[in-house]
């Protein structure tokens, strides 16, 4: 038996296609409705824009300062007055007289001038001079280390029996070593000048003195054939008791 409709016009064939093309058609309309806007008419404005129309910008007034020119310079002091007072005083005016001779002039012969030869005073240290100050009593030692070694031992034997020993404890000092450094000068005539003293108390420092000063007169010491100055330093260390 055969059938009474067209297989080509079955509509159902194509059932899927429809499907698809409609819902892609519905979900269209369903954004377009969505995303649809509308405006109320109040905010519409009526007026035209002119894009001619130049914006005035307002410039800010400035005022300029004025700076006042310095002050004048203070007039100068009016001068003192002077009075012209007459020179009554005669003064007698310097007459230079020509330096130049004639030809009749007689010339004077100049005798020789003498230059006298100024003596200069040599120091010449203790430990490098050619002959030493001789202290009384070493006259017999033979060479400059003898006679040295021999005013030295003099020097401090008269210290240790001269020098105030309590003089420390009197003056309020603290035990302990103390120590004196002593200075002087033999001159070229063997007297002992120039004490000088740096101790740990003025008064320790003036008895040193006062001992240098009892030495005796020495032979001066002698440079090439010469008496000269010759410095001298010595220590003076004692002990102070509790």
């Amino acid at each position: 038996m055969e059938p009474k409709k067209n297989p080509k016009s079955d509509v159902s064939r194509n059932s899927s296609i429809y499907f698809a093309v409609g819902l892609a058609l519905m979900l269209a309309v369903t954004y377009l409705s969505i995303n649809y806007k509308t405006y109320d008419k109040s905010d519409i404005a009526i007026d035209s824009l002119n894009l001619d129309d130049e914006l005035e910008e307002e410039v800010p007034i400035t005022e300029q300062l004025v700076t006042p020119p310095p002050p004048p310079p203070p007039p100068p002091p009016a001068p003192e007055i002077i009075e012209v007072v007459e020179d009554e005083e005669e003064i007698e005016e310097t007459v230079i007289e020509s330096t130049e001779t004639e030809m009749d002039t007689e010339i004077v012969e100049v005798e020789e001038v003498e230059v006298e030869e100024v003596e200069e005073d040599l120091e010449i240290p203790f430990s490098v001079i050619e002959n030493v100050p001789v202290f009384p009593g070493c006259e017999r030692e033979k060479g400059n280390a003898a006679k040295k070694k021999c005013m030295s031992d003099k020097v401090q034997k008269l210290v240790n029996r001269r020098f105030n020993k309590d003089l420390a404890s009197d003056l309020g000092l603290p035990p302990g070593r103390k120590r004196i450094f002593v200075s002087f000068k033999i001159d070229k005539n063997g007297n002992v000048v120039n004490i000088g003293a740096r101790g740990p108390h003025p008064g320790l420092e003036r008895e040193a003195k006062r001992v240098i000063g009892l030495l005796p007169k020495m032979k001066p010491g002698k440079q090439r054939g010469k008496a000269v100055i010759v410095p001298y330093s010595l220590p003076i260390v004692f002990q102070v008791q509790d």
